[in-house]
């Protein structure tokens, strides 16, 4: 197959790890004004016990995915990000813009985890 002169030829695109499918999967189930912790999204991904591969694989996130990455904070609810960076504050913002508290840089999870509902229904909590 030739080519018009001077065309670049386009990359294919990369290839995506088959587990951070499952994980960017996990991720996107996330419903807005709940947030889930990397343990939650590896469990639910098929991977528990990976959490820091939740992690890897929202750094490795190809360009142009909208994934809603700012629902995922460690298990005691606090934002994974280094305090005060620009990621922190975005994280912070955007959860804030769904409604979901966020106090010292710490989300309530019991407020707006995932499983906030399920609680509530097995044991009238929340």
């Amino acid at each position: 197959m030739t080519r018009p002169c001077g065309a670049t030829p386009v990359p294919p695109p990369p290839r995506v790890n088959p587990r951070y499918l499952r994980i960017y999967a996990a991720i996107a189930a996330i419903p807005p004004g709940r947030v889930a912790s990397y343990g939650q999204i590896a469990a639910r991904a098929g991977l528990p016990g990976r959490a820091r591969l939740v992690g890897t694989a929202l750094r490795d996130t190809p360009d142009g995915v909208g994934l809603p990455w700012f629902r995922v904070v460690h298990a005691d609810g606090t934002i994974a990000l280094p305090r005060g960076s620009r990621g922190f504050r975005e994280q912070a913002r955007r959860l804030r813009a769904e409604g979901v508290a966020v106090r010292n840089g710490r989300v309530a999870m019991p407020a707006f985890g995932l499983d906030h509902d399920l609680d509530r229904a097995l044991w009238g909590l929340g």
